[in-house]
């Protein structure tokens, strides 16, 4: 059985965010917790996190899994809208800029 959760909007760029996880994608669940709770990229770890957190929550209480079983069976990050912003330059100018956003998708399952 599998389990899925949705982070959407996440205001972290979606390039930042594979880094992470990518290197969680087919671990056991507690295995890719302790490795997202000491990961050097604290931000993208932190929300990653939260939303495995999520996905094991809904395994345990929507399907009733055991959590010792669980794998991280797909994780995913797409693009989401950005935000559009200018930054004041010199002589009246003015450069556009996007704050970036993004999607989280985690599955978790036998």
């Amino acid at each position: 059985m599998v389990a899925k959760a949705i982070h959407r909007g996440a205001r972290i760029s979606a390039q930042k965010t594979r880094l992470v996880a990518d290197q969680i994608r087919g671990l056991a669940v507690g295995k890719a917790l302790d490795l997202l709770t000491f990961s050097p990229k604290q931000k993208p770890a932190g929300i990653i996190k939260k939303v495995v957190q999520s996905a094991i929550a809904n395994a345990e209480h929507n399907v009733g899994v055991d959590i010792d079983e669980l794998k991280v069976t797909s994780i995913y990050v797409d693009k989401a809208t950005s935000l559009k912003r200018i930054i004041a330059r010199a002589k009246g100018r003015s450069n556009p800029i996007e704050k970036q956003s993004c999607h989280i998708t985690v599955t978790v399952g036998n």
